[in-house]
């Protein structure tokens, strides 16, 4: 089976589920036990496409032999020095389909749309419990850096990558 992994709209029902079962995975590991139904929709409640639409950002969907199974967004930084710079969030995969290559898929889709928005330098922040994502990052070339927002409950560690021209 192949991975394609193409731009999205936030909402769709597809979009929609992954960013459910993303949502219910992190906040589970945070709070150590599984989220409710309601958990879930107050959090996607806060969770606002922030840009992640063009001309500022993208939302893609990757499909794993047809089935959506991963997805992720990229947005330009607003009001950065220095190397135009693009953020990484809501970076997932189902777990069924980890191991397959959708990961890498997937930052290759980004990275790929962070180039066409103008940005040239990627970052992300994430927590220290999320070591399949810290892994999956480290394996494609993302390093720590200091951190470029505010230190919270749910950033615990930063990435950054330049983007090749």
């Amino acid at each position: 089976m192949n991975w394609s992994v193409r731009p999205e709209p936030f909402a769709t029902p597809e979009a929609t589920r992954l960013r459910r079962a993303y949502y219910a995975e992190v906040a589970g590991r945070y709070w150590h036990r599984p989220a409710t139904e309601a958990e879930i929709d107050a959090g996607l409640a806060d969770d606002p496409p922030d840009g992640l639409v063009p001309p500022a950002g993208e939302f893609v969907v990757g499909r794993y032999g047809g089935e959506a199974a991963a997805c992720g967004g990229v947005r330009l930084l607003a009001g950065r020095t220095g190397l135009p710079t693009a953020e990484l969030t809501r970076v997932y995969v189902v777990p069924a389909a980890r191991g397959t290559g959708g990961g890498g898929a997937l930052l290759a889709a980004l990275e790929a749309a962070a180039r066409r928005l103008g940005a040239r330098r990627i970052v992300l922040d994430t927590r220290l419990d999320l070591v399949e994502a810290r892994g999956l990052y480290g394996k494609h070339g993302y390093g720590e850096i200091p951190a470029y927002g505010e230190p919270g409950p749910y950033s615990e560690i930063w990435y950054g990558k330049r983007l090749p021209d």
